[in-house]
């Protein structure tokens, strides 16, 4: 809910503001919350940002450090599980950790040899990672959005955004790297030259149409990493920003009232975007593997 020094606008800005670190360059102007000059920087200077204006200024290298830390952490949490149900693991009556841990490995298990064609030890316990930590990640937007970033207020961090997944960085980051195992398992199947006939050669198997055809492969190509990204982003984001906007209600039993429903939904939405990424990412592989 906004305080009441806070306009909607402000309380929005501000809970979609990542907490940033960055350089600033010599000059920069910091100022205060009305806008005032508090200090103007004789050097370049490592800082966190205190406002969108300074994390604008601190350009592309710079770091999300709620996004970086909220990943890391729940990437934890899924290898603590994980390895947990693992080494307590029983051939007799399992427990609710064991349970939920052999339920994920078969769903994964199942989906991946459904679904990939090819022989590659590694697909499983990707798909299973994927899935596994997108849907933790998404998860934290159950948690209410006034909670966590008023701890981190009321100890001195300007900003705490929870849900990394809502941030682009994070699911292009993770794209990529999708990405990067699909040009290199094209390449490592099919050589580089079946890797550059695939992209010249096809659909049209004629030299006059190589520069046609490397256009819509190419298009093709780029659009993996593009659409598992901004998939995942924009539906986490959007549901962030409803749940925000119904903060905003100033009746508590209102906000309840609409966000129980919202965030009973929502576990669909949390679930199948984890699905939908896992599952893309199998698909691309194994179009990878194809070697024809």
């Amino acid at each position: 809910m906004a305080t009441e020094n806070q306009t909607s606008a402000e309380y929005i800005q501000h809970h979609l503001q990542n907490l940033t670190f960055g350089q600033l360059p010599e000059g920069f102007e910091r100022v205060d919350h009305h806008g005032k000059v508090v200090e103007t920087l004789t050097d370049s200077a490592w800082t966190i940002a205190h406002n969108a204006a300074e994390a604008k200024a601190m350009g592309f290298w710079a770091f999300h450090l709620d996004t970086l830390g909220w990943s890391i952490f729940l990437g934890v949490v899924f290898l603590y599980l994980f390895r947990k149900a693992a080494i307590y693991a029983t051939s007799g009556v399992p427990g609710a950790l064991q349970n939920f841990v052999e339920l994920m490995v078969e769903f994964v298990d199942t989906n991946v040899k459904d679904t990939f064609h090819g022989r590659n030890a590694l697909i499983a316990p990707l798909a299973l990672t994927i899935f596994v930590w997108v849907f933790l990640m998404n998860l934290m937007d159950l948690v209410p959005v006034d909670w966590l970033p008023l701890i981190a207020t009321n100890i001195g961090i300007p900003y705490m955004k929870v849900v990394p997944t809502t941030d682009p960085n994070a699911t292009i980051a993770m794209a990529l790297a999708v990405f990067g195992l699909i040009i290199y398992y094209s390449i490592k199947v099919k050589g580089v030259g079946g890797f550059v006939s695939e992209l010249t050669l096809h659909p049209f198997n004629h030299w006059s149409l190589i520069p046609f055809n490397f256009l819509l492969e190419f298009v093709g190509l780029l659009a993996k990493p593009v659409s598992l990204a901004l998939r995942l982003f924009g539906n986490l984001y959007a549901g962030e920003l409803i749940f925000i906007l119904i903060a905003l209600i100033p009746v508590w039993w209102a906000q309840w009232f609409l966000s129980v429903p919202w965030a009973i939904f929502h576990i669909l939405i949390i679930v199948l975007q984890a699905f939908i990424f896992m599952m893309l990412t199998i698909v691309y592989l194994s179009m990878a593997h194809e070697d024809h």
